[in-house]
């Protein structure tokens, strides 16, 4: 009988890690709600480099099929969202800080103006990515096909709590983000863009996830990269696979995300099987 349930247990522990490693492994996931609606789930990555941003025709043929596209968040239409509401960073920056800032505004073709009035934790964001290669991500692309289709398009995300998501964590740990960014050279900077783009592409959630600890968390301090992390990824985990379950149980949707939202236990995807949704995976290569 020991012998049993010895057995057992491992078989248990065996096809809990198989589950465990499937829901790391892809980016295009088949998602079939209770009521039998069939929708699809794709990890996106924010950024307009073509190797990823021209969209593979299982994305397209997934998107196809949906009545509704739902995105993180719809694009805002007051910029004022993304500044500070009042003062400048230039009284908090250094000289030679100020002329990097300057730099690298011009370097994202932003206004100097602009730069020195947003908020640090998003400059910061900004600044970390390599230069613009193109007009469009490929969520912006997705949703431009998603509107000539005429489909219905939300947000998973309200626009004001999207780009407000940092702003609980203080000025002075913001500038600590901005600061970390503008001792990083462009070097570093494409040398890890590159890096996780190749993750990307190997569609290996862990892999893009850990990629993401290594690189943000290895340049903040422990505890602020903490703080971060529970409001970047869990917390919003949590909204945006509640408001996915909530359209998916009546409707076909296609959905687009962060991948760095997909996997874990805390991810996307287990947080549909919770509820009862079937999932696959969607090979696009």
């Amino acid at each position: 009988m020991k012998t049993f349930i010895n057995r057992f247990l491992a078989f248990i522990l065996f096809i809990a890690s198989q589950s465990a490693l499937a829901l790391d492994n892809g980016l295009l996931w088949k998602i079939e709600a209770p009521s039998g609606k069939i929708s699809y789930l794709l990890g996106t990555i924010h950024t307009d480099d073509p190797r990823v941003a021209n969209l593979q025709p299982k994305v397209i043929e997934a998107l196809n099929q949906a009545d509704v596209f739902l995105m993180e968040t719809l694009p805002p239409r007051d910029p004022s969202i993304f500044m500070l509401k009042q003062g400048a960073i230039a009284e908090m920056l250094t000289e030679k800080e100020f002329d990097q800032v300057r730099e690298l505004a011009e370097f994202h073709a932003m206004h100097i103006e602009a730069a020195m009035r947003m908020k640090p934790w998003l400059l910061a964001v900004i600044f970390d990515l390599p230069k613009p290669k193109s007009m469009y991500s490929m969520d912006e692309l997705l949703l431009a096909k998603s509107e000539e289709q005429l489909k219905t398009i939300k947000g998973l995300e309200k626009t004001s709590e999207h780009f407000s998501v940092l702003d609980s964590i203080s000025l002075d740990d913001q500038m600590v983000m901005l600061r970390a960014v503008l001792k990083r050279s462009q070097k570093d900077k494409e040398r890890d863009f590159e890096k996780l783009l190749k993750a990307y592409q190997s569609e290996n959630l862990k892999k893009i996830s850990d990629l993401d600890e290594t690189i943000t968390g290895g340049m903040l301090p422990k505890e602020l990269w903490g703080r971060m992390k529970t409001k970047l990824i869990d917390e919003r985990n949590v909204g945006m696979a509640n408001g996915l379950i909530y359209n998916a149980a009546e409707n076909s949707v296609f959905a687009a995300v962060g991948a760095s939202h997909l996997g874990g236990e805390s991810g996307i995807l287990n947080r549909l099987l919770e509820a009862g949704y079937k999932i696959s995976p969607v090979s696009i290569k």
